[in-house]
């Protein structure tokens, strides 16, 4: 068997709107973000979902428990689906991130992470999540880091094509199985 993971970003922020990466600071959803999180839910509600999987940070939390107000189905959350932490740059200008992102791929931002690592902690939940939800569709709500990670991992696709693409492109979710035994 294998478990159906449907991917969906966390809801706007206010960094978001004033251009900024906000990297393992917490975040906090927009009046827009309110409004996404709640169509999230509405989406979502009956996809037959056993779980969601979300990032500890809190704009990611705060989209799911707006999403999933009575937390049916369960919330669980996971450090491993944090963003890329930026170290120094947290809280930086987007365009700052982007223009400095292909140079991270390996080597760690100042007093924070590379992709790699964000790909290897992703690689982590998957193995665990195989191994505890087999055969189940679950929902993960996280950040871009994750999902270029998720694209690498499940979908063929090579760390430096997905950041050399160099912008995230909403949509209303991403579809990846995660074959047994991964």
């Amino acid at each position: 068997m294998a478990v159906e993971l449907i991917y969906e970003t966390h809801a706007t922020t206010t960094d978001n709107e004033d251009g900024i990466s906000t990297g393992w600071l917490p975040g906090e959803l927009s009046a827009a973000g309110h409004r996404q999180a709640r169509e999230l839910g509405d989406r979502r509600r009956a996809d037959g979902l056993a779980a969601v999987f979300v990032s500890d940070l809190h704009r990611a939390v705060q989209t799911a428990r707006i999403a999933f107000p009575d937390a049916h189905p369960p919330i669980h959350q996971d450090r491993r689906l944090r963003e890329c932490d930026y170290g120094d740059l947290n809280g930086s200008p987007a365009t700052l991130i982007a223009e400095r992102r292909a140079r991270h791929i390996d080597e760690p931002f100042p007093g924070g992470q590379s992709y790699r690592q964000v790909v290897a902690g992703t690689r982590a939940f998957l193995h665990d999540l195989v191994k505890g939800w087999d055969g189940a569709r679950v929902l993960v709500i996280a950040h871009s880091a994750n999902r270029w990670a998720l694209d690498c991992l499940l979908g063929g696709a090579s760390l430096e094509g997905v950041l050399g693409e160099g912008r995230f492109a909403w949509q209303p979710g991403w579809y990846y199985t995660v074959p047994d035994g991964f």
